[in-house]
């Protein structure tokens, strides 16, 4: 969102910026199986608490910075702790919900992505233009100091005391159990590294440098740049809670198969018009099924998820797909700015990103729609065991 302001103090190209968030995303995964083996072990409850209390820090430190250097060494720590935080809530929060909650809930979690992505666009709007885009980084830090708050008075689910309970129990040693899991579960472990993969290049490559797409490509200003934001989150809000909904009843991967193939059909939609009105409907809409799609995805991948795993599982699969999709914007960026538009503007060459994400997201969407349909499918699955009556504590 911000990737014009820092290109300008810093002096750089969009695409030298880009690299920032190449950079966040590759170190995700680190975060996640870090979060992730101490969270399995531990519990989810401190160890998101210390996640979200280092990520306000970073995030404050993020808006001092001087140069592109130091930008990318702080966002690059941002990143480590970004991929321990989704495992952690996500493992916490499909534990405790009631199954036949999962999906709608799954939604609304997911779709609080959307959602702050969707208030830094309007504080992009109020902030930025009048102050500067440092500004912009200290604000941010709120909605984390709120949750370090609510998760103090979290309570441990009672699938991870069972799970605990009989690694305690066990005679093997954790080493022995990771092993295991592998050994059984190898194909299960590659195939969700790649869906995920699948679904943050469809993610990341529809959202990120679609601001630069707007202001650069198109000349819009940097307030209608932030409103196109606006309007592609509200799309991402309404697909993920209605999709999330809906796969309670379809199943979760029918029901990112039909996103993938009507999302597909709203890809011209999104790049080619040069009405500005015209090119919202496309972000909207867009949105609507590649955030409808990942709607489904916390609780799939908990419900695939080996048992004893339940955060490390979920949390490093998406971050490592986090990880080969690192290059999504970065990609678009750099290959927009080396085949331009064929017209000049001022003089000077236009980039064509918008033929890139629109090459990209078609061949993502038709990845995504492939995997999930040769994938598991687990709606449903008991997260733990119900005690007979006779098993109750005296």
């Amino acid at each position: 969102m911000t990737t014009t302001e820092l290109a300008e103090a810093f002096d750089k190209e969009p695409s030298d910026i880009t690299s920032a968030i190449t950079v966040t995303l590759m170190l995700r995964p680190i975060g996640a199986l870090l979060f992730g083996i101490i969270a399995d072990r531990y519990g989810r409850r401190i160890p998101l608490i210390v996640n979200l209390s280092l990520f306000t820090v970073i995030e404050l430190a993020s808006g001092f910075a001087q140069n592109l250097e130091t930008f990318i060494g702080l966002r690059a720590i941002y990143g480590i702790l970004m991929g321990g935080e989704w495992g952690l809530g996500n493992s916490l929060a499909m534990e405790v919900l009631p199954v036949e909650s999962r999906g709608i809930f799954s939604g609304i979690l997911q779709m609080s992505y959307s959602l702050g992505n969707l208030v830094a666009a309007m504080l992009y709007y109020a902030i930025v233009p009048n102050l500067n885009w440092r500004a912009l980084y200290w604000i941010s830090i709120i909605p984390a100091a709120i949750t370090i708050v609510m998760s103090l008075f979290l309570k441990e689910s009672e699938a991870w005391k069972q799970s605990r309970h009989q690694q305690r129990n066990s005679a093997r040693t954790y080493y022995q159990v990771v092993v295991d899991m592998l050994k059984q579960h190898w194909i299960r472990c590659i195939y969700a590294v790649i869906f995920m993969a699948a679904m943050n290049f469809l993610s990341h490559g529809s959202q990120d440098l679609y601001p630069t797409f707007l202001k650069k490509q198109h000349g819009f200003s940097p307030a209608q740049a932030t409103v196109g934001t606006v309007v592609g989150n509200l799309g991402a809000i309404v697909g993920g809670i209605f999709f999330g909904y809906i796969s309670e009843y379809l199943g979760r991967r029918r029901t990112i198969v039909i996103c993938a193939v009507i999302g597909a059909c709203f890809v011209p939609l999104w790049i080619l018009p040069n009405s500005f009105g015209v090119l919202l409907a496309g972000a909207f809409f867009i949105q609507v099924f590649v955030q409808g799609a990942w709607g489904v995805i916390p609780a799939y991948l908990a419900e695939i998820s080996p048992d004893n795993f339940r955060a490390t599982f979920p949390g490093l699969s998406y971050q490592l797909g986090n990880l080969i999709s690192a290059s999504a914007s970065q990609i678009e960026a750099t290959m927009g700015e080396k085949n331009p538009l064929p017209e000049l503007r001022d003089g000077e060459t236009v980039p064509n990103y918008g033929r890139v994400q629109g090459i990209l997201i078609g061949i993502i969407f038709c990845c995504v729609l492939v995997l999930a349909v040769f994938g598991r499918e687990e709606k449903g699955k008991q997260f733990e065991v119900k005690k007979k009556p006779d098993d109750d504590d005296d």
